[in-house]
């Protein structure tokens, strides 16, 4: 069995603005980790912070889907953990965005609340590169 994540997230920003900070591998390090991302399907890239006691600080991932401005897919693979990660966006009306967060492939419930946790805390600085 394989958990999902789904979390949604308003801004006040325009769709464009929002989907930079997905894809632009300058602003994903300000509330992502340090990168070396390419908006271009079938680019392999990581993500990398300092190594842990438990963990490596690498996520290895693949693009998988860019359709700009609304959707974004790549894989997110972590020690034995493999996601698939989309993000879409939707304008709102009134100057703001829907981002809609889907990870699929997460193996246990302890995967699950620590994706959980790691997105929420890194959305929450996203909000920063809009004001």
């Amino acid at each position: 069995m394989s958990f999902t994540l789904n979390l949604d997230y308003q801004y006040t920003a325009t769709i464009e603005k929002v989907w930079s900070a997905l894809t632009d591998p300058t602003k994903l390090a300000k509330w992502v980790m340090e990168n070396d991302f390419q908006p271009v399907v079938g680019h392999r890239f990581q993500f990398r912070q300092k190594p842990t006691e438990y963990w490596d600080g690498i996520v290895e991932g693949e693009v998988l889907i860019v359709d700009e401005p609304s959707t974004l897919s790549y894989t997110w693979g972590t020690g034995q953990e493999q996601h698939t990660v989309t993000w879409t966006l939707q304008e709102l009306g009134d100057g703001k965005v829907n981002l809609h967060l889907e990870q699929t492939g997460i193996s246990n419930e302890q995967a699950l609340n620590g994706a959980k946790y790691g997105w929420g805390a890194m959305l929450g600085h996203l909000v920063k590169l809009f004001e």
